[in-house]
């Protein structure tokens, strides 16, 4: 007979007191104000032929523009050459239709500057855009930012035509060892066989960084420590590294805007809010080369050092293409994550949609995130994932690339431990996934508290759940075409499902297995459809399902 009626009637009372949350008060998020002043970067020197080289005369303006209390810095109709340039307060630098500001391949203008990357402070070139302590600061219009990224960028062969392979070779740079990556320069390939090669320590001297130069990929644009920041209809496309990341800022709007980075384009992340705070981002389309819309706080003991979460973020009405996740939390996440509300979006050929990768060493504690209304399509790897073992490679393995699961030890619980818990989704539709739902803890430190209902997943496989506590499922449907068995449970524990649904003709609908697997209820599902309703192996006890 059934054990645990109480922890299920306690999990059953949070799940309601989490249904009555679901009406989402919103975070605010104060609006930049700009006067209405014009400063041309024409009448600054500037000419739009895509030759000569507009560094100095568009910072020019910029710096006029500020001085004198602020306006719109004017780019019009053209192709404006540029070194990097830095924004400055109550500046709104607009680009025309027709504008596209274009930056230099010359790497000799990138002066190297102390930086942050992956959420390490660094030795990094200076990014084309960037702006620190500015406050009401705005990037709009309706024309184009080209970083002029494949200039900076490694290329993996798998992730090329045979052809397109040829031509890059034959534009020179250099090959790794195996033969399969493609390095721009022997300063790139130096920099990649130097661990942390970009951080700073007392043995590395500028000569060394500047050995490595080519290696310190610049994000196209860095916003740190402003506040009330506006993107708003502009496309910033082809990153040397990540394409929009503020750090450690408050109070961001980015509106209908379009990020686009090539499908290849190694760490070519959309945005990256890394310690941001009060941020909207909506009616966007991103189609990008790694992580769409990212939320970050700072890695291992630095971001935990740091101790500022991403926090009260609102994502709603934007689509995501290419991509290795939709919407993503982590890897470094170490600062944590919190109070993050996600609806109205599509994610199409993304390689996972809904993605939460961590990592022991990490810290950090992501909770309180909401989620609703979601549409997939086409997702090569798993519709929701949460990962706790995160391997910092791509989602979904290239042709040929063979990986081993990763060793399963309980470790102490310490400051270095991740923790996922309570996180809502409702309304998820996935028309085609690899994997529906794939959830692994860790066994000292449980994914906890996540429930999902209202939803409906076709996919290859079904759901896959490791190391996992207080899991809900409510009217949640899974058509997977294996159907042996449809879900699978190792070593969890207060598991409810209920009103679920899955295809007909299955062998075994719920597989449960290992010594710490407990509590797991299955109730109000059609049986009839499946030859099997449950299987208890390697150690799971079937005095601790509840099957009605």
């Amino acid at each position: 007979m059934y054990k645990n009626i109480l922890a299920f009637l306690l999990f059953n009372v949070a799940a309601i007191v989490a249904h009555a949350q679901e009406n989402w008060n919103l975070p605010k998020i104060e609006k930049t104000n700009f006067k209405a002043a014009v400063y041309d970067v024409t009448k600054y020197g500037a000419v739009g032929d895509g030759y000569q080289l507009n560094t100095k005369a568009i910072q020019s303006a910029i710096d006029a523009c500020s001085a004198q209390g602020g306006g719109v810095v004017k780019i019009p109709s053209g192709l404006w050459l540029s070194g990097p340039i830095v924004l400055k307060s109550n500046v709104n630098l607009n680009l025309s239709v027709g504008a596209t500001l274009l930056f230099t391949k010359d790497k000799s203008q990138y002066p190297l500057v102390k930086a942050n990357w992956e959420g390490f402070e660094q030795m990094r070139n200076q990014s084309p855009i960037s702006a620190e302590g500015a406050t009401n600061i705005g990037i709009t219009g309706k024309g184009i930012i080209d970083g002029n990224g494949d200039v900076w960028r490694a290329v993996k062969k798998s992730k090329l035509t045979e052809g397109q392979w040829k031509d890059l070779l034959a534009s020179g740079g250099v090959l790794n060892e195996k033969k399969d990556i493609w390095m721009p320069s022997e300063s790139f390939a130096k920099g990649q066989s130097v661990k942390d090669a970009g951080r700073l320590s007392p043995e590395k001297d500028a000569a060394f960084f500047e050995s490595v130069k080519d290696f310190l990929r610049p994000n196209l644009l860095v916003l740190t420590k402003c506040d009330k920041i506006l993107l708003e209809g502009v496309t910033f496309q082809n990153s040397p590294a990540w394409c929009l990341h503020p750090l450690m800022s408050s109070n961001i709007t980015v509106r209908n805007i379009f990020v686009k980075n090539p499908w290849y384009a190694q760490n070519g992340d959309g945005i990256d809010l890394e310690s941001c705070s009060n941020a909207l981002i909506e009616n966007s389309v991103f189609d990008v080369g790694d992580d769409g819309l990212c939320m970050k706080s700072g890695r291992d003991a630095d971001g935990r050092a740091r101790a500022m979460p991403t926090q009260n973020v609102i994502i709603r009405g934007c689509t995501v293409y290419a991509s290795h996740g939709g919407f993503v939390v982590g890897s470094e996440m170490s600062g944590g994550v919190n109070n993050v509300y996600v609806s109205n979006c599509n994610f199409i050929g993304s390689d996972i949609g809904l993605r939460f990768k961590t990592t022991r060493g990490r810290g950090g504690v992501v909770e309180n995130i909401f989620i609703k209304d979601i549409y997939m399509k086409d997702i090569p790897g798993d519709a929701v994932l949460f990962d706790m073992y995160y391997m910092g490679k791509d989602p979904v393995p290239q042709f040929g690339e063979k990986r081993e699961l990763p060793k399963v030890e309980m470790l102490p619980v310490d400051e270095t431990t991740p923790s996922f818990r309570n996180i809502q989704m409702s309304n998820v539709f996935c028309n085609g996934a690899k994997k529906a739902i794939f959830i692994r803890g860790l066994p000292e430190m449980h994914v906890k508290d996540i429930k999902i209902e209202n939803s409906v997943f076709q996919s290859d496989f079904g759901v896959d759940i490791q190391e996992a506590s207080n899991i809900s499922f409510s009217n949640v449907k899974v058509f997977s075409k294996e159907k042996d068995p449809v879900i699978d449970i190792i070593n969890s524990d207060i598991i409810s499902i209920k009103d679920f649904d899955y295809s007909k003709n299955t062998e075994l609908l719920m597989r449960v297995a290992g010594d710490r697997t407990k509590a797991i209820m299955m109730k109000q599902t059609d049986y009839e459809k499946t030859k099997q309703k449950v299987k208890a192996e390697l150690g799971a006890s079937a005095a601790e399902l509840f099957i009605k």
